[in-house]
């Protein structure tokens, strides 16, 4: 008796590849010249604020500086040695940039100035100044809701935002960050080398959270949390949340 015959099955169809466009927001660091000196302002503002390059994406631009691809490496390692990633270089010359260093970007939509926080200025008459009384804690309190685009950068004291904190939008404070309202964008708790910094929110939907350097992007969160009123924490070097008791 002769074999059946077996039909090749054919081919189960493949999905087509998608593309989607998605948003996000950056900083822009743009050195001023001599480059020796803005680097040593970069550490001293590092000094103060460990965290605040933390999983942040970095936009360099190179507008009003003359660099040759020599100068232009060495800055990338530079900052790259800063743990600061660069994502993208703005206002280079074409022919400085290829192979080993970051593309070419343009087109970008300016989303204000992030303000800095000045370095104390030693007093210029005591030698040995005897050491002062830490200064308290200052809170600031924002009554309007911090909008898509918007920074807000605080590192004296803890962050209460009475609105929501929308996607886009950045809150980065010395302290902790009470919002009252839903959580949907950046916040950054412990920013001058704070562990013991919480966050807390009343309806957890953040697209990244950090405490004292370490976070978690939005993709690394448990789902089971979104939605939910949760207080953000450290423990034993671990970003932890738990849900707060509604009343």
């Amino acid at each position: 008796m002769p074999a059946p015959v077996t039909q090749p099955k054919p081919d189960a169809p493949r999905p087509p590849i998608r593309f989607r466009g998605r948003s996000f927001m950056a900083t822009v660091l743009a050195p001023l010249p001599p480059v020796e000196d803005w680097l040593s302002d970069l550490d001293a503002l590092r000094q103060r604020a460990p965290a605040f390059f933390s999983g942040r994406p970095v936009i360099l631009d190179l507008t009003g500086l003359t660099l040759d691809r020599d100068d232009l490496t060495g800055l990338v390692a530079e900052l790259s040695s800063r743990a600061i990633a660069i994502y993208g270089i703005e206002g280079a010359a074409p022919a400085l940039l290829g192979p080993g260093l970051p593309p070419a970007l343009a087109g970008g939509r300016p989303a204000g100035e992030i303000e800095m926080p000045e370095p104390d200025a030693p007093s210029p008459e005591a030698a040995a100044p005897a050491p002062a009384p830490q200064a308290a804690a200052v809170s600031l309190i924002l009554d309007a809701p911090v909008r898509s685009g918007q920074a807000v950068l605080h590192l004296e004291g803890d962050v209460t935002v009475m609105g929501a904190v929308a996607s886009g939008a950045e809150v980065i404070a010395g302290g902790s960050i009470h919002v009252y309202g839903p959580l949907r964008g950046r916040a950054i708790a412990g920013a001058a080398g704070n562990p013991n910094a919480r966050i807390w929110c009343r309806k957890f939907e953040p697209e990244l959270i950090a405490i004292d350097g370490l976070y978690k992007a939005a993709d690394d969160l448990d789902p089971s949390f979104t939605g939910q009123a949760v207080e953000v924490r450290l423990v034993e070097d671990a970003i932890r949340l738990a849900l707060l008791e509604r009343t």
